[in-house]
Formats: C-alpha cells, sequence, structure tokens
C-alpha cells in the first residue's frame, strides 16, 4: 500500500488551521462578552446608572424620585423639569432612535406599552440592553408604575413618599368635591374633526374625581369623534380644550370661544365655560397628575378651595 505524504501533510496542515481558527474565534468571542459584561454591569451595588427615558412622564417621574444626575438621554417631548433642556435627546415619543439610545450606553431603558416603543424594547432586548416597559393609561396604574420603578433604581423610599403625595392630594380633591352638584363636562382634544375625552380613559377619571359627569357616554373609542347632533343635545356645562401647544394660550382660547360659538345651545358655550389648558399636567399621567385634578375641580366649581402644592404631605 502507497501512502501519500504530500496529502496527508496537506490534510494535518488544514487541520491546524481549522483549530487554530477556533481558537482566535473563541478568544474574540470571550472578550467581547466581557467587554459587554463590564459595560452593562450596573455601578454602585446594582443600581442603573445610565438611564434613558422614551415617556415624558417617566421622565418626571425619574426627577421626582431625584434620579436627575444618572438620565443620560430622554424623548424629545420630555421638557419638564428645566432640568430635562440640557439633556441628549434620542428621537420622539412616537418614533425613538435606537443608534441614538445604544449610544448612549444606557444600563436601563424605560419604555411604554404601545406598538412603537414595543419595538424599540424588543430590539434593545435582543441587543441584551435592559429595558422596563409600563402599561400606563388609568389612573391605578400610576403609583404600581413609581413603586416599581423605584424598586429598580434603588429609590423605594423616596417612591413610597411620592405615591403616598400623590394619593394623599388626589383623595383630598376628591373629597372636597363629592359635595358639589355634578357638572356636565365635554373635554375636547380637537375641533377638525372634533373628538372628545371617552370613558375608557384616564381624562374621563380625572372629570368624575373632580365631582364632574363626562357627557361623552360609552363608545369602543377612546377618543371618539362627536357630530353636530350629539352636540347640541349632550348638555354640556363645561367645555374643556385641551391646548395644541404652550405657545399663545389667549389666543387659542380666542379661537376656541369663536369655534365654539357656532353652538349657542350648548349651557357652556350660552354661559361662557370654555376654558384651554395647558395639556402637560393633565394629558401626562405623572406626578403632577394632582394639579391636574385639582385644575379641573377649579374649572367645574367656583366654590371649589385649593388645595396648594401639596408638598407637606
Amino acid at each position: 500500500m502507497t501512502v501519500n505524504r504530500n496529502k496527508t501533510k496537506s490534510g494535518l496542515f488544514t487541520v491546524i488551521l481549522i483549530l487554530v481558527a477556533v481558537v482566535i474565534a473563541a478568544g474574540i468571542y470571550l472578550r467581547f462578552s466581557v467587554e459587554r459584561t463590564v459595560t452593562e454591569e450596573p455601578t454602585d451595588q446594582g443600581k442603573p446608572e445610565r438611564i434613558v427615558s422614551l415617556s415624558p412622564n417617566i421622565t418626571e417621574i425619574l426627577f421626582e424620585l431625584g434620579l436627575g444626575e444618572r438620565i443620560v438621554a430622554i424623548s424629545e417631548d420630555s421638557d419638564y423639569p428645566p432640568q430635562t433642556q440640557k439633556l441628549q435627546k434620542v428621537g420622539s415619543f412616537f418614533k425613538p432612535s435606537v443608534e441614538s439610545i445604544v449610544a448612549c450606553n444606557p444600563d436601563l431603558v424605560i419604555t411604554l406599552w404601545f406598538s412603537q416603543q414595543q419595538g424599540i424594547a424588543n430590539t434593545l432586548e435582543r441587543l441584551d440592553y435592559t429595558v422596563l416597559t409600563f402599561r400606563l393609561e388609568e389612573m391605578g396604574q400610576l403609583n404600581p408604575v413609581i413603586r416599581e420603578i423605584g424598586k429598580a433604581t434603588g429609590t423605594e423610599e423616596a417612591a413610597q413618599k411620592l405615591s403616598a403625595r400623590i394619593e394623599s392630594k388626589l383623595q383630598a380633591i376628591n373629597e372636597q368635591c363629592r359635595d358639589y352638584p355634578k357638572t356636565k363636562v365635554l373635554w375636547v382634544l380637537q375641533t377638525k374633526p372634533i373628538r372628545a375625552v371617552g370613558t375608557r380613559t384616564y381624562m374621563h377619571e380625572l372629570i368624575e374625581l373632580a365631582g364632574g359627569q363626562n357627557v361623552v357616554g360609552p363608545t369602543p373609542q377612546q377618543y371618539p369623534q362627536i357630530g353636530s347632533e350629539s352636540l347640541l343635545t349632550c348638555g354640556a356645562e363645561v367645555i374643556i380644550q385641551s391646548a395644541m401647544s404652550k405657545e399663545d394660550l389667549p389666543k387659542q382660547q380666542q379661537l376656541a370661544e369663536r369655534f365654539w360659538g357656532k353652538y349657542p345651545e350648548i349651557p357652556a358655550v350660552h354661559d361662557k365655560r370654555i376654558y384651554v389648558i395647558d395639556s402637560d399636567t393633565v394629558l401626562r399621567l405623572g406626578p403632577r397628575i394632582g394639579e391636574g385634578l385639582e385644575l379641573i375641580a377649579g374649572l367645574l366649581h367656583d366654590e371649589y378651595i385649593s388645595l396648594g402644592t401639596g408638598e407637606e404631605n
């Protein structure tokens, strides 16, 4: 039997090359894994130090918990408190940028449940980033979310205090408003077409807590479109209209009064009880929701007595 030594040497050389390639690849993989682990390992005994918030109300919660120094980036519409102006922005509420978020090297990203942000959360999780996603669309979900954020960031005590302060103010306002006659309320988010706050929203809960009655009945939509016939028969005693922007509220008030002047049959129009309000404190389910409820209560009831900031609670 004749052995082809050249062929044997060639085969052995090929095997050696494969083994070397495997060792090199393993070394690269281990190095990459170690670098990722070090990058993602939270400092300060597990507390996240580089937080990204993709929602204005989450940003407000983080600041209220004393975490402002740990926030490295926020959504473009996170504009409160004033300290947010100096923070990096990573896209809008409805269109966050994965690339911008990753560039911030976060050890915690907090998102909301809706589809656009859920897609971002899934992508970040596949890249091995820590993500918290919350459903926050009912009043009863606010304090559990605050406590969960407190637990995740090592600020449990601050979270308990914040939750207690919010709950105390909401309860105090509600107790005062219980003695007042129910005021019929139409809360409008836009006028072309007219869309109002339905019963499946936390704004509806605000109306009821403030001693009001939403003139919009149960509907499949959260913000149903309202026709002229329904408007003329709704009997609204107060019309609340959310401002479209923060600029020139007096002008927006004038435009609203002109628009609703077409419907003099509505008691709120006849009695000049049309109010354009800054949306931030009432359309953000966050730490300032007590201020939002107090604003609504003052619009519904002339006899309402303000409780102030409630910081003493």
